[in-house]
């Protein structure tokens, strides 16, 4: 099925600066793995499809590969490009999962972080297969953030119940086992990984304000959500900082069928 939000890659605009300053990144050890399961090998091309400020694409740069940082929204492209040009194997390529403008048959590991939710499936696979070289891998990853197992964690959860726009149907929580395993064609792989991110106030209010389903800066309630989340953050720091915990969640198969 299509996404639910028709401005999917638009959604994100006016938000770039907080997604930059304050969504976490991940594990190394996810980059480790797929070279010990032989996905990914020397000289290989990755295709970062989603990419947006480049968190993903950064994680394969910084191993040594060749990534093509394929993305829509340009205000999101400008801020991976600005900070990832230093890099000599990073391309920006401006397409979709449905379009990625990239060559056929040009790519040997295809990686969407934190993105494939909000792709059209069926014409995303089908792009997917074109650009792919045998064997044909895709990586799927998301950061899940925790929503309990401390006070923060569950106070953090009410505020985004309590003032979120859509929060409940935006997301990655309806990718479940059957969804991907449509589009992977078959069996896939699932890897879990620890990951934590501590924050400031500052950088708490920065990773509130990067998400698309709370009010942006003049819509109602924007200061009563940020004026609760002063509080929350100020019942349950430390030393300073708060803690969010996310399991990494990474998906990997190859495309097979039609």
């Amino acid at each position: 099925m299509p996404p639910a939000n028709h401005d999917s890659k638009d959604r994100f605009t006016g938000r770039v600066d907080d997604y930059v300053r304050a969504r976490p990144g991940y594990p190394k050890a996810v980059v480790d793995d797929l070279v010990a399961a032989r996905i990914l090998f020397p000289g290989a091309v990755v295709a970062d499809v989603g990419s947006g400020t480049g968190i993903s694409t950064e994680l394969f740069l910084a191993a040594g590969y060749e990534v093509f940082g394929v993305e829509p929204n340009a205000p999101m492209r400008a801020a991976a490009e600005e900070k990832l040009n230093g890099y000599g194997g990073f391309r920006s390529q401006s397409g979709s999962a449905e379009a990625t403008g990239l060559a056929g048959a040009s790519i040997d590991l295809i990686v969407a972080a934190q993105a494939f939710h909000w792709f059209d499936a069926a014409p995303t696979r089908r792009e997917f297969q074109r650009i792919l070289r045998p064997p044909g891998w895709v990586a799927l990853i998301w950061n899940a953030r925790r929503s309990s197992g401390t006070s923060f964690l569950e106070a953090y959860e009410r505020l985004l119940l309590e003032f979120g726009t859509d929060y409940t149907q935006v997301g990655h929580r309806g990718v479940g086992s059957e969804r991907l395993e449509a589009f992977f064609g078959g069996p896939f792989t699932t890897r879990r990984y620890d990951n934590r991110q501590a924050l400031d106030l500052a950088g708490l209010r920065s990773r509130l304000l990067s998400s698309s389903y709370i009010p942006a800066a003049g819509e109602p309630a924007h200061a009563a959500m940020l004026e609760r989340l002063a509080e929350i953050f100020e019942e349950n720091a430390v030393d300073g900082q708060v803690e969010f915990t996310y399991d990494t969640e990474v998906h990997t198969g190859r495309l097979t069928g039609g």
